[in-house]
């Protein structure tokens, strides 16, 4: 084997580790690309795409790899060193090898769109640069290239992708969940969203003289409003019932850090604008409260009635009940808790069917950001995220609200209890004594039958 045979066949070799690499980032859902860097005949480190799972822009497969490199050599010069990467390099990695003195870069497949080191510019080809870096292109090419088409084709051919930093429920999660029989609705282009999509049900004729939004909490789903839900469809009403983005047959971004009180409250007001609902009466309970409680103010023609059931304005003057500041505790310490057993404590009368509904959205822990980040998302102080909002809309339901009201109250809600409700009560112009249920706990809507069809007698169409 002639030299120029054994450089090539050791070059493929080590690409094919380079492409390893690449498969992880597509099993990931990054752009599949994997770097290695070699010396002395040996791989002393590799990298693969991840500038969604790091939140970096930076972190390309060869700029991970340079890192790793730099830190086993302890030296930021990587002289001796030969950096092989699936895809030609951009103009920041391209620099970035430079800056470190790799002597030679080997990549597979060209980039006719970001590519520095030839088919857009090349870097490494500038004589006034102090530094020559050798360029060997083409190895594997075929093999690097096919990787990431078919990692783009599958992506065009959805209609109706997922963001490549969320998870998506299966559907096949949902099929066939007691007392749920209603068909899904989604919808993929809500601008504070993003491209993520949200799922609703909507039910009922769409010239409806009231149609009721039923706005749930953490940890349920539209799934926690199955008993409220036909008594009203019997009126001839109609209901819409949203799954927050995280929970439900929504998508589940990966990261805690999406979820703000801001954003959610604002893929709302991006629903109800874009479903132009009219003639509203807002149902909340738990977070559906917290944040819906806030919406109303923004525009008021939209609304009739409010059926609030234990919640709160989070205003970050009063301070947090006793039972909240335990139940995220508790959320701290059991990240991984049984949604379906947590429903099951508090309303001993749930099937096992029922609690499986429960867990359902949430099949492993990468689902379950949403389910850490609300705890803590709560406003707290008059300064917390949110906690404006809940202040203006307090002074909305005292001096401004004009329509009709009823708060049904669980007494045995050991999170936000009776005190909490009848301060809540005490802000809202014009609400009566509350609709008291001593068996029912926090999720009220467990024993949401009778409450809708209080409802129906409160609320006069």
């Amino acid at each position: 084997m002639s030299a120029h045979e054994n450089e090539f066949a050791l070059d493929a070799h080590w690409m094919g580790l380079a492409l390893e690499q690449a498969m992880l980032a597509a099993e990931a859902g990054e752009v599949p690309v994997g770097a290695v860097v070699v010396k002395d005949g040996r791989v002393i480190a590799s990298g693969r795409n991840a500038p969604i799972e790091n939140s970096d822009p930076t972190a390309h497969a060869e700029v991970v790899a340079l890192r790793e490199a730099s830190r086993v050599l302890g030296n930021y010069r990587l002289e001796g060193c030969t950096l092989y990467v699936t895809l030609e390099p951009c103009a920041m990695c391209s620099g970035a090898m430079l800056h470190a003195r790799v002597d030679r870069v080997v990549f597979g497949a060209a980039d006719p769109r970001t590519g520095a080191a030839g088919s857009v510019l090349n870097l490494f080809a500038t004589p006034q640069l102090n530094h020559q870096t050798q360029i060997a292109s083409g190895v594997m090419a075929e093999a690097c290239g096919q990787l990431l088409k078919d990692f783009f084709k599958a992506r065009r051919s959805n209609l109706d992708p997922v963001r490549e930093d969320a998870l998506r429920t299966p559907e096949e999660a949902f099929a066939n969940l007691p007392d749920y029989p209603w068909s899904p609705h989604y919808v993929s282009d809500l601008p504070s969203i993003a491209g993520l999509r949200m799922h609703y049900l909507d039910e009922g004729p769409r010239d409806a003289p009231v149609t009721w939004l039923c706005l749930h909490g953490n940890p349920a789903w539209s799934y926690l409003y199955r008993k409220m839900i036909p008594v009203w469809l019997a009126q001839g009403h109609r209901v819409v019932a949203p799954d927050l983005i995280g929970f439900g047959q929504s998508d589940k971004p990966k990261k805690e850090v999406f979820h703000t009180f801001d954003r959610h409250r604002q893929s709302l007001l991006d629903l109800i604008e874009r479903l132009d609902l009219q003639s509203v009466n807002l149902v909340v309970q738990d977070w559906g409260g917290i944040l819906g409680l806030t919406l109303p103010m923004e525009s008021p023609h939209r609304y009739r009635g409010l059926l609030v059931m234990n919640t709160l304005l989070a205003t970050g003057i009063e301070p947090l009940s006793s039972g909240f500041l335990a139940w995220r505790t508790w959320c701290q310490h059991q990240p991984q808790f049984d949604v379906g057993k947590l429903f099951m404590r508090g309303n001993p009368d749930l099937s096992a069917a029922e609690a499986a509904a429960y867990n359902a959205p949430f099949p492993d822990k990468g689902y379950r950001a949403a389910l850490r980040a609300f705890p803590p998302m709560v406003p707290e102080f008059p300064d917390s995220e949110g906690a404006s909002f809940s202040q203006r809309a307090e002074s909305f339901w005292r001096d401004q609200w004009q329509g009709q009201t009823l708060m049904a109250i669980g007494q045995q809600d050991p999170v936000l209890g009776e005190p909490v409700m009848r301060r809540l009560l005490s802000n809202i112009r014009g609400c009566p004594e509350p609709m008291l249920l001593p068996n029912a706990g926090h999720f009220v809507q467990e024993q949401g039958r009778v409450i809708a069809q209080a409802a129906v007698r409160h609320f006069k169409t």
